[in-house]
């Protein structure tokens, strides 16, 4: 395992000091950016780029001479954000979708910014660094001040229009990749112009960098890329190295460890095997003021739990100057190293429900009338099974979860393969499947989806588990699917009004005639549902029905399992994403497991795994063969 700070390195500051911190902190790599965030006075040229080359060549030299390793990472590729910034290069800027004009933004389509983009990084590849890495702006969406992003400038019309045969206005292009029904054949062709925009971009990076260092890709979620038609099989033919985005930058409760969980396992299936991955742990605005050493730690050992071959840290502020100047990230880095090594492992392959995600999934959602509407998150299914003790891995699984637009997404060769194994859907992704055509095999009939904000006499509002059991809260879903079972099929619980009248059926089981199984909530957003010990109890007994024979833990809220095979060996860990203490209930772990308890920011300890107190973010690591 390997830390790799990435740092920038002030004007002026001997680097001999970081290089001493590196050493001290066991640090093997230093990431040296540059011209980022308060330093960035716009895209490095001329003068300016001079500068930057003999700053960070010193470096170079200097960690070189004290055994550091060194990649780079310049800040901007089209640039993050305007943030009062004015470029003044000669590049087109992005426009938005309502057409809002960038003021430092480039444009993917500009020639005059691709050949600085490649002339920046053939340079700058000649002083030997290990990494060349592409910043995450690479991208269309998310450049502040801009709605959404980019992607609509004249110059990338002109593309489209060359590929359409036909020209076609921003407002037209907007109103029809985005209009309600079925999707408009432009919204498919607009994404082939971005996509061979991006990759003609990275094309001339590559032929610029000739081989000189690995270039490594620095992305953001999933189900925004795929709005911009994102190909990551043709990308990870030009890339060697992977940041996969995950964590949060600030605070949030360790609940959140799902999003960060499902997004590395996710992303993992997206890339080859032999791919170098370094998740990115950023604290920003920088340092345990932002983001606690606890929560740190915890991130950094998910990364490492899911096979990541390095760290990328972000931990100090891009003005710090002297790393000692905040010894406190110093100690975190120390006390986290007994722990994050002990975690390791790269050759994995993870066990549990199946999560599935297609790039292509949002060529083929509806619209909404915006392009956020087009994101189908793959999150979702994670969210509600992993805080549920539940572990998931990527893709169709002998039991799968199948939650919400992503529905849209499943290709209609695999669709038979789905739906002859287990699968849990949620009442959206039932009414999807319906009007594909499959709804004979779900057990249920979808009447109607109901939206929380529509008025009826009769609102959805509780779900009563069996024939008089307990009752549950349903009031704030925001939305819900009218379910009638088939004949045939399992209710297990029902939806009622205010008054205790029916509403429809809530939860139901069934076989298929493909001899499949298929689990299907009323629910619109299950992972939104209030949870509690009956809503867990349905969740285990729903995947068992299904098929499910992996270990499954409760004993606590949000005690979420990754589960995972290496070397011959199984591995499941099990963190505490509550703030309180838990003593963790495992079922399907043999009883010779050995337990290690790794509890934050201190030495792993063996436990009796039938005894063990499990802290706020703690991991217990059971391993047996």
């Amino acid at each position: 395992m390997t830390y790799h700070l990435r740092y920038q390195l002030l004007p002026g500051q001997d680097p001999v000091e970081l290089a001493r911190y590196c050493l001290d902190h066991d640090v093997a790599e230093v990431v040296l950016i540059y011209g980022s965030e308060e330093l960035h006075a716009g895209h490095p040229a001329g003068a300016a780029e001079d500068a930057w080359f003999e700053h960070v060549a010193e470096a170079k030299r200097v960690l070189d001479r004290h055994g550091v390793g060194a990649s780079l990472n310049p800040w901007v590729t089209v640039g993050h954000a305007d943030r009062g910034r004015v470029q003044d290069l000669g590049f087109a800027p992005m426009v938005s979708p309502s057409g809002e004009v960038s003021t430092a933004t480039a444009s993917f389509a500009c020639p005059a910014w691709r050949d600085w983009l490649a002339g920046h990084y053939g340079r700058f590849a000649g002083l030997g660094f290990r990494v060349l890495w592409l910043e995450d702006d690479f991208r269309f969406h998310n450049h502040a001040p801009l709605t959404w992003g980019g992607g609509f400038e004249p110059e990338m019309l002109a593309r489209f229009a060359a590929l359409a045969g036909a020209e076609v206005g921003r407002e037209e292009l907007v109103a029809a990749i985005t209009a309600a029904g079925p999707p408009h054949p432009w919204r498919a062709l607009l994404q082939r112009t971005w996509r061979e925009a991006q990759l003609e971009a990275l094309d001339a990076v590559r032929r610029a960098v000739a081989g000189r260092a690995k270039l490594g890709l620095m992305s953001s979620g999933l189900g925004v890329a795929s709005v911009e038609g994102r190909d990551w099989a043709a990308l990870f033919e030009r890339v060697e190295a992977h940041r996969p985005h995950f964590a949060p930058y600030g605070d949030v409760a360790a609940s959140a460890l799902s999003s960060s969980i499902a997004m590395l396992e996710l992303q993992r299936a997206t890339r080859p095997a032999d791919v170098e991955v370094a998740p990115e742990i950023e604290n920003w605005t920088h340092t345990e003021w932002s983001k606690s050493d606890t929560q740190t730690w915890s991130e950094m050992l998910a990364a490492r739990l899911s096979g990541a071959d390095g760290l990328l840290l972000d931990l100090h502020p891009f003005v710090t100057g002297d790393p000692r100047r905040y010894p406190r990230i110093g100690e975190l880095l120390d006390r986290s190293r007994p722990a994050v090594a002990f975690a390791g492992g790269r050759d994995l392959e993870t066990h549990g429900v199946g999560v599935p995600w297609w790039p292509e999934t949002a060529a083929r959602v509806p619209g909404d009338g915006t392009l956020d509407g087009l994101a189908a998150d793959p999150l979702r299914a994670a969210g509600y099974l992993l805080s549920y003790g539940v572990p998931i891995r990527a893709g169709i699984a002998p039991v799968t979860a199948l939650f919400g637009e992503v529905a849209w997404g499943v290709p209609d060769d695999r669709m038979e393969e789905l739906l002859s194994g287990g699968v849990l859907l949620d009442g959206l992704a039932a009414r999807i499947l319906t009007e594909r055509g499959h709804g004979s095999l779900l057990g249920v009939r979808v009447e109607e989806v109901v939206a929380r904000s529509t008025p009826s006499p009769r609102p959805y509002s509780m779900e009563r588990i069996g024939d008089g059991g307990g009752l549950l809260s349903v009031n704030v879903q925001p939305a819900m699917a009218r379910l009638t079972a088939a004949p045939g099929a399992e209710v297990w619980t029902r939806i009622l009004t205010p008054r205790g009248e029916p509403w429809g059926d809530g939860r139901v089981a069934y076989v298929n005639a493909l001899g499949g199984r298929v689990f299907t909530l009323a629910a619109g957003a299950p992972e939104r549902l209030g949870r509690c010990d009956d809503g867990q109890a349905l969740a285990q007994r729903a995947v068992r029905f299904l098929g499910g024979t992996f270990p499954l833990v409760t004993g606590g809220p949000h005690l979420m399992p990754q589960l995972a095979r290496i070397g011959g060996r199984w591995r499941l860990a099990v963190v505490n994403g509550s703030a309180d203490p838990a003593r963790p209930v495992l079922s399907g772990v043999p009883e010779e497991a050995a337990a290690t308890l790794l509890a934050p920011l201190a030495e792993p300890r063996r436990v009796n795994a039938a005894d063990v107190e499990l802290p706020h973010r703690g991991y217990l690591i059971l391993e047996w063969s």
